[in-house]
């Protein structure tokens, strides 16, 4: 049973993925991303002593920009867009006033402890979480991990059943094309989570005092577009998988990613080149940045269209993927056209005993 019980491992190669690559994956990504100190801050300066205060300013503020002709209003129009974390608005004497991007946590943190040991040089002004309230930056980051969750897992498994059921093939003898099953696979689950992301989105605001500031209508699009990703990343899972096991230990490995290397736990500018690109491959960090930049700090649409376009890509991409996977699924079987050779009298052959 032992010599069994190996061999079975052996030729399931999605667990022996699960025992040996999952545990190495973790080891890495902890070790390179698991990290709350941010050691570079985006940081612009503007006001009359904007070179002098500029070259006072030391880690983890580094200055990207030097305005001299820069008011207050730039400094709060500057965070909106999140073109900086943080900008320095000063005047003709006295300290300087230090805006912070509240809706960055750890940055604002890091922001603030800098102006903290300047002496009262600074004074620190937060914007956008002025409290640097956790659940402020958790629950737009909670939305997107939710609607991952319904997309790949519940998604996948749910196709998959159909596989093991043996409906898919009869699919297939049916005047649909693939893009129609897809469509008409995925269409309840993108209610269900569309209703789950309002949900969410109301009883965070309501239980946790989290603003919704910006356009409804950005905040919709961007979680279509991402469910839409989701989504399609869940029907991808389903066709490469034969069981609902199979399945939900693809989805699972497909999510833990996501979930820590997107910017909801750990920043990712504290994490390492080598491995914060992966981040940016992954739909939840977009989705991430569209839902904070509208519930907290009213961002235009032109400081959002990046992971609006990015989002839209992935979702051409994924979906494109699903169609030709599933078109294969769904292709009716032909029929052999190797010859076979008769049988019985109908054999050219002359039969042993035969005259």
């Amino acid at each position: 049973m032992i010599v069994k019980e190996f061999l079975e491992l052996r030729r399931d190669h999605r667990t022996m993925a699960m025992i040996i690559v999952l545990p190495l994956v973790l080891l890495v990504v902890f070790g390179y991303a698991a990290s709350f100190n941010v050691e570079d801050v985006s940081t612009h300066v503007v006001g009359p002593r904007a070179q002098q205060v500029a070259a006072q300013l030391h880690e983890p503020l580094k200055v990207d920009k030097i305005d001299p002709a820069g008011t207050a209003a730039t400094a709060h129009e500057t965070l909106r867009k999140s073109d900086a974390d943080v900008v320095v608005s000063t005047t003709a004497s006295g300290p300087s006033t230090v805006y912070i991007d509240g809706s960055e946590l750890f940055m604002a943190k890091a922001a603030a402890a800098a102006a903290a040991e300047s002496g009262g040089q600074l004074k620190p002004d937060v914007l956008y979480n002025p409290d640097l309230k956790t659940s402020w930056v958790m629950v737009p980051a909670l939305i997107g991990m939710i609607l991952t969750f319904i997309g790949t897992i519940i998604t996948s498994i749910g196709l998959v059943r159909e596989r093991q059921a043996g409906t898919l093939e009869q699919l297939a003898v049916m005047p649909f094309r693939p893009s129609d099953v897809i469509a008409g696979k995925i269409a309840p689950y993108f209610v269900l989570a569309a209703i789950d992301m309002v949900i969410v989105a109301v009883v965070g605001s309501l239980l946790f005092g989290v603003p919704f500031n910006g356009s409804l209508l950005i905040f919709a699009v961007g979680g279509a577009v991402f469910l839409f990703t989701v989504l399609g990343i869940g029907v991808l899972i389903s066709t490469v998988s034969q069981n609902q096991g199979q399945a939900t230990q693809l989805a699972l490995m497909t999510m833990l990613p996501q979930i820590l290397l997107s910017g909801m736990i750990f920043p990712l500018e504290s994490m390492a080149v080598g491995v914060r690109w992966i981040g940016y491959l992954l739909p939840l960090t977009y989705f991430i940045k569209i839902a904070s930049g509208t519930m907290l700090k009213d961002a235009p649409f032109e400081s959002l269209w990046m992971p609006l376009a990015v989002l839209t890509g992935m979702a051409v991409f994924v979906f494109s993927a699903a169609v030709l996977r599933f078109r294969r699924d769904l292709a009716p079987k032909q029929p052999s056209t190797k010859s076979e050779p008769p049988s019985g009298p109908e054999r050219s052959e002359p039969l042993v005993g035969a005259r």
